[in-house]
């Protein structure tokens, strides 16, 4: 596969998939609008009228056609243009004789620079929405729209943005995995991509120096790697490499409907993550132990404060999905890289040490309390579990604790049907880690995304640093022993619901820290099953 130049690395971050091999295709630019003359300011303001009803019929068209997680992400858009606040200031610079497209991008680019202003990966996502709606309702005032790229064959996308629908518009039949400077883990289209299992890296150093279309390239999706020109070494460790991996997706798919066990015949309890209800379609509740992680940020999206009415609906399509297998649900994690508005501290010197999580719940008990009202009702119709997170000491949790016990008494007292659900925590910061014991809870989640982060010092979406971030050093998994010892000695459940979990590589290393319940992303089932099946005991170097 070599083409005979000089091997070379790009280094970003892994955000889906695994591992490709194919040839460049970069990214030729959004086309856009094509150059058209302006007319008066009637004829500009119906142009751009116009040209919002096509961008919006086109979306209607893709969401029909899309799954629910595709469709969820592009309904953000289509509400968007029925946005009087958005569009109505863009129309009265258009009737006070501003061209039409150049009034529509200038604010849109505008909206854009402030969701990217603190570089936050929540508000990131947001921009990249907005990019795309731009983009579709520019391409609307010509005539016939901005189509799709023509699908080649083995190719790997390679460009400095990719918005969702022009993730959606690519023919993921032929490309074979997408490689990008923007973008991030939590981007709506690494989401895209790790629920279709394309190989996906994101933040790709050194992606303006000189890359060609048609370039032999190996995607390592899972280091983090771009490898242009792969040396015939490298061709041999990714040929084997991508034996191996289609070997586990075999095996995989064999095992995805059993129940988890070890080699040696030891039970393993498998649940999966999940963000919105929708993601759940693709897979069988038989497929797995229920469900480990229900994220609840997705609730206040852009500000949004849900009533207890809203919430209670949600969290019973949660359960009824899991047809009377566990569900744990956690409270709102906000702040640190997931800042909404109105609620999170705006201008923190370090957002990832402040008012987070448990901490931010804590200091606005208005809403905290609505939600373990609304998790409370729900715990009478099934299993739910309250997980509470970013805990750093035990009288964070006793707070929690009184709070519960208030409102199931006010559920009781108003004769409302309810269950006071057990309670328990994530283990994300290494103060918890290390005194697990101290915490009178009902579980423990070992959070390791965060865990690692703290350990190592190393903020998870930078690239400069992901060598550091490593989930593999000796520190990370001695913590995470530790808290399995903790659980055990106390008599309590511990499970383990990072992306350290979904990662087959990892397993080996978690079961012999002690772990036996894990909690996976949807797409993994059966790859984790299969390296659990593999385990036949030892260190690991845990």
């Amino acid at each position: 596969m070599g083409d005979g130049g000089r091997e070379r690395i790009l280094r970003g971050i892994p955000a889906a998939g695994s591992l490709a091999f194919g040839t460049i295709v970069r990214d030729a630019g959004g086309a856009g609008a094509a150059p058209r003359k302006a007319g008066s300011p009637a004829e500009e303001v119906r142009a751009l009228e116009d040209a919002i009803a096509r961008a919006g019929s086109d979306l209607d068209l893709l969401i029909e056609r899309e799954d629910e997680l595709a469709a969820g992400i592009l309904e953000f858009q289509r509400a968007l243009l029925d946005d009087e606040c958005l569009v109505d200031p863009i129309l009265a610079a258009v009737r006070e004789g501003a061209a039409a497209g150049a009034a529509w991008t200038a604010a849109l680019d505008r909206e854009v620079v402030e969701y990217r202003a603190d570089g936050d990966p929540d508000f990131s996502a947001r921009a990249d929405d907005l990019l795309d709606l731009r983009d579709r309702v520019l391409a609307a005032f010509g005539p016939g729209g901005e189509g799709a790229r023509a699908p080649v064959q083995g190719g790997l996308w390679v460009g400095r943005e990719l918005t969702p629908s022009g993730f959606l518009a690519l023919d993921w039949g032929a490309f074979r995995g997408a490689a990008l400077a923007g973008g991030s883990r939590t981007s709506h289209v690494a989401i895209l991509a790790r629920a279709r299992g394309i190989p996906l890296v994101v933040g790709l150093e050194g992606l303006e120096n000189g890359i060609e279309d048609g370039a032999a390239a190996v995607l390592d999706a899972e280091g983090g790697r771009l490898i242009l020109s792969p040396s015939p070494e490298t061709v041999a460790w990714a040929r084997r490499r991508e034996a191996s991996l289609a070997a586990t997706e075999r095996d995989g798919a064999r095992r995805v409907g059993r129940p988890a066990a070890t080699a040696g015949g030891e039970p393993v309890a498998v649940l999966v993550n999940a963000d919105v209800p929708e993601g759940l379609a693709a897979v069988s509740a038989g497929h797995c132990d229920g469900i480990g992680l229900v994220r609840t940020e997705f609730l206040f999206s852009g500000g949004a404060r849900p009533d207890e009415e809203g919430q209670l609906a949600v969290y019973r399509r949660f359960l009824e999905w899991a047809e009377g297998r566990p569900v744990t649900i956690r409270t709102l994690d906000a702040g640190g890289d997931k800042p909404i508005p109105g609620l999170t501290v705006d201008g923190e010197s370090n957002p990832f040490l402040g008012l987070r999580g448990l901490r931010l719940s804590l200091a606005r008990p208005d809403v905290l309390r609505v939600q373990l009202r609304a998790l409370a009702r729900a715990a009478a119709g099934g299993p739910l579990k309250v997980m509470v997170p970013m805990v750093t000491a035990p009288e964070e949790v006793e707070r929690v604790r009184a709070l519960l016990d208030d409102v199931v008494a006010e559920l009781a007292a108003a004769g409302l049907p309810h269950a006071r659900p057990p309670l328990g925590m994530m283990v994300e910061v290494p103060a918890a880690a290390l005194e697990a014991a101290a915490f009178d809870v009902a579980f423990y989640s070992i959070g390791s995304n965060d865990l690692v982060q703290y350990v190592t010092a190393s903020a998870r979406d930078n690239p400069a640093v992901a060598s550091l971030a490593d989930p593999r050093r000796p520190a990370v998994l001695r913590l995470i022993r530790e808290v399995a010892e903790a659980a055990r000695k106390k008599g309590v459940e511990v499970s383990l619901c990072g992306d350290m979990a979904s990662d087959p590589g990892m397993l080996p290393h978690l079961l012999a820290a002690g772990l036996r319940t894990f909690s996976v992303s949807p797409a993994t089932l059966g790859r984790v099953k299969a390296a659990i099946a593999d385990w036949r005991g030892g260190s690991e170097g845990a």
